[in-house]
């Protein structure tokens, strides 16, 4: 049978919560270990940063490597990924997402311009593991443009061997890929979502 009521015969009163009603917290009842930032939400995203090309390349670039942190009204937030000869080197473990995008112009046509995203698990053996396609067909009298995105979640675990990069592959090596150093016409964000 069903409990739809409770009766109040026998319970007594209960005492009004007050500070005097309330007693510590035994200690016995925490686990052991020290609480993680990256397992509990204590101040929302620590990991934050945005990098864009700063110049204009033409052709095939494997990998990318015209790289600046965004420094117009932007700070990371956290220390960062490192960058060196188009290698990023994430701060801490954890999962991350990456958005990625390209934009360039060409006088002619380009049956794909890929912009791909490469991890590796072992610094040194890297797959693609995400690709923005897009091609570019002729304009009588005027260049046309093309722009490819991606995106990909990265698990991180371990910052030493865990690395990205960023490659580009065009049909047409006149294909211009387009960079400055204080607009973001090509670049990715990267921002670090929770714990590995």
């Amino acid at each position: 049978m069903a409990l739809t009521t409770v009766r109040s015969t026998g319970i007594g009163s209960l005492p009004a919560i007050s500070g005097a009603n309330l007693t510590t917290l035994n200690a016995s009842n925490i686990s052991s270990g020290t609480l993680s930032t990256d397992r509990y939400v204590q101040g929302g995203i620590t990991e934050a940063d945005s990098w864009r090309i700063s110049a204009d390349f033409t052709g095939n670039a494997s990998p990318i490597t015209s790289w600046e942190r965004c420094d117009t009204s932007f700070d990371k937030i956290g220390t960062g990924l490192s960058h060196s000869s188009g290698i990023f080197t994430f701060p801490s473990t954890g999962k991350y997402y990456v958005s990625g995008w390209l934009t360039g112009d060409l006088n002619g046509s380009s049956r794909y311009n890929q912009f791909a995203m490469q991890h590796t698990p072992d610094n040194g053996t890297y797959t693609t593991r995400a690709i923005g396609d897009s091609l570019v067909t002729a304009v009588s009298g005027a260049e046309g443009s093309w722009s490819s995105y991606l995106n990909y979640f990265v698990d991180i675990t371990n910052t030493t061997n865990d690395k990205i990069r960023f490659l580009f592959a065009a049909a047409n090596g006149s294909v211009r890929v387009m960079g400055n150093t204080n607009t973001s016409y090509s670049g990715f964000t990267c921002i670090k979502l929770g714990a590995t």
